[in-house]
């Protein structure tokens, strides 16, 4: 068993670790603060040819697998950017794999150099207010007229439709009620996110306010066959694909808050004194950071153990679900101590952890709930009953 990361995988950590350093904590509080997207950090990731790293070589990417950009967006995050810098591109690096593997060859030559040089943003469209996590149950409706589909509906949660061009769109071509099967009857496109068929209302939000969240009110939208990606009625196959490796992105990203939420509060408990000591020789201020980087760097261990898997290929979705679950974890566990370790500083923007409070929060709920993996793990892994 090597531990060792590959000299590639070192010289793309090596040089997020430069890039990120460019942009500082008051970068990206300034960002939240003003709900403004992040464009000078995405334009230099573009630049570097980082969106391209899952990509294929032939569209212009680098070819490398999630263990790559699992690296690369760990990095990011621990830079201080957390959720914002990472959600600003994680669509761009592998929320394309649907496309990359069912795509038609016209769509992903017109598409992927765009989206690898930045010049296109994506959104993906799955979510639903009457539907939550059960992905069968959507009702945005893409009904035939000639070669084209018109579609009609709902989504919520659509991270960066404020900045996307195009959305990567999943509705039903068949009702629930007339398909054979509940994942059937599920059809994906990748098309213009045309603002005069689509109204786009951002969320106001807890956190993460650099990428907006959204929801889009999809009023007769035309689509051209030639949008949909692979067959009809397959699209819930096709999403699967990308299921696993969402999980160990999140994953990686709250490592990175955790690391960064580590790295701050010692430096605070090192520089601060009270009573004339520094407070960081106190015990009660270094046994909870010290456990919360234990429980960082087991989670990690998991993380690379899934990553590894789906790059050579072998089953991972246990390990890809227990990283996503132990990460989230560790990474809020980090966060939340780094802010009591600042004490009611930790409550002030200016000290940046409730910044990376707010953000650590949010893995345990997003992509899939903390709940909703242990339902995984249950019936999966253990070979439990279904639970709901």
């Amino acid at each position: 068993m090597d531990f060792n990361l590959t000299e590639d995988q070192t010289t793309i950590r090596k040089s997020v670790i430069e890039l990120a350093g460019r942009f500082d904590d008051t970068y990206w509080m300034e960002k939240d603060e003003a709900h403004e997207f992040p464009t000078e950090f995405y334009d230099a990731v573009a630049e570097g040819g980082w969106l391209g790293i899952t990509t294929p070589e032939e569209y212009g990417g680098h070819g490398y697998g999630i263990t790559e950009a699992s690296l690369l967006l760990e990095e990011i995050a621990a830079s201080g950017a957390g959720m914002n810098g990472a959600s600003s591109i994680h669509m761009s690096i592998f929320g394309m794999h649907p496309v990359i593997v069912h795509g038609s060859e016209e769509m992903k030559r017109e598409n992927l150099p765009r989206i690898v040089n930045g010049d296109l943003h994506v959104c993906f469209g799955v979510t639903e207010p009457g539907a939550g996590l059960d992905t069968t149950r959507i009702t945005t409706f893409a009904k035939r007229d000639g070669s084209d589909y018109v579609v009609n509906g709902r989504k919520v949660w659509i991270s960066k439709a404020m900045e996307s061009e195009k959305i990567l769109l999943l509705t039903r071509t068949a009702k629930f009620e007339d398909s054979p099967k509940k994942t059937d009857g599920l059809t994906l496109f990748f098309t213009d996110l045309d603002r005069a068929h689509v109204e786009v209302r951002p969320i106001k939000k807890m956190g993460r306010n650099a990428v907006s969240s959204n929801e889009l009110y999809i009023d007769d939208l035309r689509i051209p066959e030639e949008h949909r990606v692979g067959e009809e009625g397959q699209g819930f196959k096709y999403i699967l694909d990308g299921l696993n490796p969402e999980r160990m992105l999140i994953a990686a990203e709250a490592l990175g808050i955790g690391r960064a939420s580590i790295r701050r509060a010692v430096r605070y408990a090192n520089e601060r004194e009270v009573f004339g000591r520094q407070i960081g020789k106190n015990q009660g201020i270094q046994f909870p950071l010290a456990d919360a980087l234990a429980h960082l760097d087991a989670a990690e261990l998991v993380l690379r153990k899934a990553t590894w898997l789906y790059d050579e290929g072998l089953p991972c979705a246990r390990e890809a679900n227990m990283a996503k679950y132990l990460c989230a974890d560790a990474g809020f566990q980090a966060a939340d101590r780094g802010l009591q370790v600042h004490g009611g500083m930790g409550y002030a923007e200016e000290y940046h952890m409730a910044r990376y409070f707010r953000e650590a929060r949010l893995t345990r709920i997003a992509p899939i709930s903390q709940e909703m993996i242990l339902n995984y793990l249950g019936e999966h892994v253990l070979g439990m009953p279904r639970s709901y």
